[in-house]
């Protein structure tokens, strides 16, 4: 049961980064820590059709590449630490910021998908 009320236009990127839903900007976006809920609680969007695919992963993999490279580079550079530091610090910095990052970036990118009506086939009605 859908509600079809105006909500206005939420920003894609407040919504998603928050993990709320697309349409309304209150109800959660995800069941678990990244399955998608089927509908929203708020307003009953059908959040089903919602797919992310790869997309959040490669943007993470291109994020924390920029970021971590130069930091890893710039404490060998200044500090030259045993290679054990550099084994110890960067595999747990970019774990922790891939899975900090993996959710709130797959709920900016079905909120993008949402706002865009973008889907693989051009057929798929969000509302």
């Amino acid at each position: 049961m859908a509600d079809h009320r105006d909500y206005g236009s939420p920003s894609p990127f407040a919504t998603g980064l928050a993990c709320r839903c697309p349409r309304c900007g209150k109800g959660k976006l995800f069941d678990g820590f990244l399955s998608v809920a089927k509908i929203c609680s708020v307003c009953g969007a059908d959040l089903e059709k919602a797919d992310s695919g790869d997309g959040p992963a490669v943007f993470i993999i291109f994020i924390l590449g920029a970021l971590v490279v130069p930091m890893a580079l710039l404490l060998e550079a200044r500090a030259e630490p045993p290679m054990w530091v550099h084994m110890a610090i960067w595999p747990a910095v970019i774990l922790g910021g891939s899975v900090g990052l993996l959710r709130p970036l797959k709920g900016l990118m079905i909120a993008l998908q949402f706002k865009h009506k973008a889907s693989d086939s051009g057929s798929v009605d969000y509302d």
